[in-house]
């Protein structure tokens, strides 16, 4: 499902289940991220698929990427393999207008 920004910082904020998760390359995830986000780059193909199998399906994902169309993959992907909530970031991180920070 894609989410405009504010809802899906909000609903990210709110949600106890949640988890936020960058698609982005390595080099682009460490020039900043939003908030406790994970990354699993897309463009890892299979990689991609076997990192993700690893994660819990019973959390609430909210993923993001540049401007939105890997994360929109990453979504379609997901569900495939049995992700029941996934929300996309409409705009990815290049149209966000919230806390951006370092990776750890």
């Amino acid at each position: 499902m894609n989410l405009q920004q504010e809802k899906w910082w909000v609903d990210a904020q709110s949600d106890e289940n949640a988890v936020i998760l960058d698609v982005r390359t390595a080099e682009e995830f460490e020039r900043g991220i939003i908030p406790n986000a994970i990354n699993i780059d897309i463009y890892k193909g299979q990689g991609f698929i076997y990192m993700v199998e690893e994660l819990d399906k019973s959390k609430n994902y909210y993923v993001y990427c540049h401007a939105g169309s890997r994360s929109a993959k990453a979504c379609e992907v997901m569900q495939q393999l049995g992700f029941e909530k996934t929300f996309n970031l409409s705009g990815g991180i290049s149209e966000w207008n919230g806390p951006i920070i370092e990776p750890n």
